[in-house]
């Protein structure tokens, strides 16, 4: 029998997967926006340089789940830029992604705290070859970085998602096995 917070899930994790692409785009405006301290341009970048990792915690290809692993990054990466200084309350699709991570604390349960620590060490580590230094630090990175991601964002077609307690089973399994203890 699935559980109320499961139900919630199976109802709420087709929508981050709809709206992933979207979420990428708005993370990137505030990357780049002017009035962005630097710790919350750090934690956006190391959210959004996730998506291009070539070995992420979960495949991409995984039918139903594989961009799962994405959309909490990006949600746990928001809620540590509001962390860092960004003003939440004046970028509304920031301040949904972070009051989301309620919901992955709850589907994670005690595992959260790993999930957390990996996405903080996100910003000691690179993907197609550009660091979270070189992304803040490089304005032409940046803009190579910007247009990576808005170029994402419009060719990301979002996977079917099964409302099958199963699929989350799988996604328990996937960070389980995946992330540092």
């Amino acid at each position: 029998m699935t559980s109320e917070a499961d139900a919630h899930c199976l109802e709420t994790f087709p929508n981050w997967l709809r709206s992933l692409g979207h979420d990428a785009e708005a993370m990137v405006d505030a990357l780049n926006a002017e009035a962005t301290p630097e710790p919350a341009r750090r934690a956006l970048a190391a959210g959004l340089n996730y998506v291009f990792k070539s070995v992420d915690l979960i495949p991409d290809g995984i039918d139903d789940i594989g961009y799962l692993d994405d959309a909490f990054v990006l949600r746990i990466a928001s809620a540590q830029a509001g962390a860092g200084g960004v003003d939440l309350a004046a970028n509304a699709a920031l301040q949904t992604l972070a009051g989301d991570v309620e919901v992955v604390k709850t589907f994670l349960g005690t595992e959260y705290h790993r999930l957390e620590v990996y996405v903080q060490g996100l910003k000691r580590s690179a993907a197609r070859g550009r660091s979270v230094d070189d992304i803040i630090a490089g304005d032409s990175v940046r803009a190579e970085f910007t247009a990576d991601v808005k170029g994402f964002a419009r060719s990301y077609a979002a996977p079917s998602f099964g409302r099958e307690e199963k699929n989350l089973i799988k996604l328990r399994a996937f960070f389980d096995a995946k992330l540092p203890r």
